[in-house]
C-alpha cells in the first residue's frame, strides 16, 4: 500500500514549527492541492483553525498535541507516522451554521465546530427571548448570555458553564445559559441535532450582545439563527486507542 501524500500545518509556537520541519524532512510534504491527509500541529485551538481553513478540501485531518490543551489531537511522536495514518478511525462531524443579523441591517454567517456563543457586551445582563423551530419557549432569559453546543464541543465552554457532555453519535445539541438570572430554574435543554434554534436579543439598544461561531465573534446582534449543516462534513482521524468517542465517554467520569 502506497504511503498517504501528507500536508503538514503547525501552529505559530516554536515547539510546533520545529516538529512539522522534522516531520516533513522524515515524511516529505505535498501541496494542499495534491495532498491525501493533512498532519496538524498544536492544540486544540490549532485544530478548529485549521478545520475552517481547509472546509473547501475536504480532507481528513490528523491531529498531534503540541499545545496546552489536545483534547481533539492525539499523542505527539514523530515515529510512525505512516503507520498511524493507517490504522487511524475517521469521525465524521457536523458544524453548527450561525446566521446573524445586527443593529446596523447588516447580516453575516459563520460556521462552528465547537459552539456559538452568546455574550453581553456590556455591565448590563443580557434579555434573550428563545426559540426553537419557530416556537417560543423562553421568552426572555436574563442572562450573561447562552450558547448552544455539537457533541464535540460539549467538554469546552458549554461543559465549563455546567453544561451537559454529549457522547459522539447521539444527534443531540447542548443549549446551556450562562449565568442566568430568570428563569432561576431554567438549566438549558438538550435538543435534538435538527433543531433551528433563534435568539432574538430584547432592548438590544441597551442591552448590546455579541455573537461568536468558535473564534469569529459579531458584536452588536438583534437576532441569531443557529442550526447543524449537514452539507459540510469535517473527518477527523484518532489512534483507535485514544478515541474522541472514547474521550468524551471518560470526561463525564472526571
Amino acid at each position: 500500500m502506497a504511503a498517504p501524500r501528507i500536508h503538514f500545518v503547525a501552529s505559530q509556537a516554536e515547539p510546533a514549527g520545529e516538529a512539522a520541519a522534522a516531520m516533513r524532512e522524515r515524511y516529505g510534504e505535498y501541496g494542499l492541492d495534491e495532498a491525501e491527509v493533512i498532519v496538524a500541529l498544536g492544540g486544540d485551538g490549532f485544530m478548529l483553525r485549521t478545520l475552517h481553513r481547509v472546509i473547501e478540501s475536504d480532507l481528513p485531518v490528523f491531529g498531534m498535541k503540541i499545545g496546552d490543551v489536545g483534547f481533539l489531537m492525539n499523542r505527539y511522536s514523530e515515529d510512525g507516522l505512516l503507520q498511524r495514518l493507517g490504522d487511524a478511525r475517521q469521525v465524521s462531524l457536523n458544524p453548527l451554521c450561525m446566521e446573524v443579523e445586527t443593529e446596523s441591517g447588516t447580516s453575516a454567517s459563520s460556521t462552528a465546530i465547537n459552539e456559538i456563543s452568546l455574550l453581553r457586551q456590556t455591565n448590563q445582563a443580557a434579555h434573550i427571548r428563545i426559540l426553537v423551530n419557530d416556537i417560543v419557549k423562553v421568552e426572555e432569559l436574563v442572562c450573561d448570555g447562552i450558547l448552544l453546543s455539537t457533541a464535540a464541543g460539549s467538554t469546552a465552554y458549554n461543559f465549563s458553564v455546567r453544561g451537559p457532555i454529549l457522547p459522539l453519535g447521539t444527534d443531540a445539541l447542548a443549549l446551556t445559559p450562562i449565568s442566568p438570572f430568570r428563569p432561576r430554574r431554567w438549566n438549558g435543554a438538550i435538543l435534538p441535532s435538527s433543531a433551528r434554534v433563534s435568539f432574538e436579543i430584547l432592548d438590544h439598544y441597551k442591552r448590546s450582545v455579541s455573537a461568536t461561531a468558535d473564534a469569529h465573534e459579531v458584536r452588536n446582534v438583534t437576532r441569531v439563527d443557529a442550526f447543524e449543516d449537514k452539507q459540510i462534513e469535517f473527518n477527523l482521524l484518532f489512534d483507535p486507542a485514544h478515541s474522541l468517542e472514547e474521550r468524551i465517554l471518560n470526561e463525564q467520569f472526571r
